[in-house]
């Protein structure tokens, strides 16, 4: 069975002076480390040099004191934290990316996921371009690339790339001298930034991580906005602005966010209340207490014990150097997790019909288990609540949900999911009720594709997560081969060799020398 997962959080700062900026960057992703456990990488720059550490694992684990102390000081600087959504888990793929070219360097953090990856790095391909990594993050480092060898600065190349970069993309990317943010059209994944005392500017995917420096929130970058900072302060591109409606994923409210962050204007926290809210009022239940699963379902528990008047209760204990399951690279590691991740507390349980408050069912193998938990503490009713409707479709924005086999919804009624389970019964939150949750946010509309299969753009011909790594399927290379028209024959590549020979031999030498 295939994970399922989100990917990717991503940092920048620029600084007026030089100071050491490597530790700050460290701070700031260790607060956006809920967003992705499988790599991280910090890139410092000073006056142009680039030092730089990527590494596999968490931010503490990959990245020591000595080796933050290695990057030194520097006047910008850039870092990420992944879970893959394309491309496997090596060192390879980890980011930044750093690209070294005839116009200076580039570093470059990405959050989301390109509908046109497979073609456009096909496209790249054919055109000589040779890829180091299996991630779409390069394929984008390439188009800017490209666009920067023609433009007269590298907000310029970015702004041109954009017209071919389809799908969800948050970016912070780092010149010799300018620190860049942008986000796509629709606005999938978040991205703000915010001001510190000294004036240093701070761009990171959730606010939280701005807490974590001392700057203050400023505000969320609008879709399609490119914002550049360099010594004459803080401007914004808007080429790209209104093209489309934005459609933020509902999900960064539901789960992948922190609550203590600010998306669109809407928080976090609040809306995962107003959900709980909902889910007392659509699916009520006569009980004696509310428990929350940790951590993203504690927020609604509190909601719907606030609406029903049922009490809240502390049931279930997680242990907090445990990482999120559902971003645990692997099955068999993720429901190893599961068993040492929580604890119920009996005291709270035992005797009492429970009403369990989850953020999501995605497979159903880890409700399961914390339905199993519940009942061995003691309860004598377990009835469990959703604070999101069914997964019943794959996602191409960033939640690594490439096909509907693994979604337990796709395949069972509610009734069978919750016998599959162990519950009494089961209730997820409406659609209708879901997109009413990010109460005050700045765009009204919202991405639930994954809910109700509205996708705001094209659906990408290939959704393998690591399809860069599969063999070309043999209706792609029948398809191209009925494009091109090519000959296979000996006769016809030896025809169009000797041909090419000759128009060589035919050049006079004068022209050879300009050549």
């Amino acid at each position: 069975m295939k994970k399922i997962n989100e990917e990717c959080g991503v940092f920048g700062i620029y600084s007026k002076t030089t100071k050491p900026l490597g530790l700050l960057t460290y701070y700031g992703l260790f607060a956006l480390q809920h967003r992705g456990q499988e790599s991280a990488g910090i890139v410092v720059n000073d006056e142009g040099v680039f030092r730089f550490y990527r590494e596999l694992g968490l931010v503490n684990d990959a990245m020591t004191p000595d080796q933050i102390s290695r990057l030194g000081s520097g006047q910008i600087s850039v870092g990420h934290v992944r879970y893959s959504t394309s491309g496997i888990t090596n060192r390879i793929n980890a980011q930044p990316i750093v690209v070294n070219h005839v116009k200076g360097h580039m570093a470059l953090c990405h959050n989301g996921n390109l509908v046109n990856s497979y073609e456009l790095r096909h496209k790249l391909e054919l055109d000589g371009c040779i890829f180091q990594s299996t991630t779409d993050t390069e394929a984008i480092s390439y188009v800017i690339t490209r666009e920067r060898l023609h433009c007269g600065s590298i907000e310029g190349a970015v702004n041109h790339a954009m017209d071919q970069l389809h799908g969800a993309y948050s970016l912070v990317i780092m010149s010799p001298s300018k620190l860049i943010a942008c986000r796509d059209e629709h606005g999938f994944r978040p991205l703000c930034y915010g001001t510190m005392e000294d004036g240093s500017i701070v761009f990171a995917s959730e606010s939280c991580a701005l807490d974590a420096v001392g700057a203050t929130l400023v505000r969320e970058l609008e879709p399609g906005e490119i914002m550049v900072v360099d010594d004459n302060g803080i401007r914004s591109i808007t080429d790209h602005c209104n093209k489309v409606t934005p459609s933020t994923c509902i999900f960064e409210y539901i789960y992948f966010a922190r609550p203590d962050s600010i998306i669109d204007g809407a928080s976090v926290h609040e809306a995962r209340l107003r959900a709980g809210s909902f889910l007392a009022l659509e699916h009520p239940v006569n009980a004696d207490v509310v428990i929350g699963v940790p951590d993203s379902g504690l927020d609604a528990a509190i909601g719907y014990a606030r609406q029903s008047g049922i009490p809240y209760g502390i049931g279930l204990i997680k242990n907090k150097y445990i990482g999120r399951t559902f971003i645990a690279p692997g099955q068999e590691q993720r429901e190893k997790l599961v068993r040492i991740k929580l604890n119920a507390i009996r005291s709270e349980i035992e005797g009492k019909r429970v009403i369990l408050v989850d953020d999501s069912i995605v497979r159903g193998t880890t409700s399961a288990r914390i339905v199993k938990l519940v009942r061995e503490a003691g309860a004598k009713e377990v009835h469990m609540r959703i604070s999101a409707p069914p997964f019943l479709n794959p996602c191409y924005y960033g939640t690594d949900i490439d096909s509907r086999e693994n979604l337990i919804a796709c395949h069972h009624s509610i009734e069978e999911i919750a016998k599959i389970i162990g519950a009494d019964t089961l209730g997820y939150l409406s659609v209708e009720d879901a997109l009413k949750i990010p109460a005050g946010s700045k765009h009204p509309h919202f991405c639930a594709a994954c809910f109700n299969g509205q996708y705001p753009t094209e659906i990408p011909s290939v959704t393998e997560k690591n399809r860069f790594e599969e063999k070309i399927p043999k209706e792609w290379r029948n398809r191209h081969k009925a494009e091109n028209d090519t000959d296979t024959d000996d006769a016809a590549v030896n025809k169009e060799q000797n041909t090419s020979a000759a128009a060589c031999s035919a050049v006079k030498p004068e022209e050879k020398e300009e050549g």
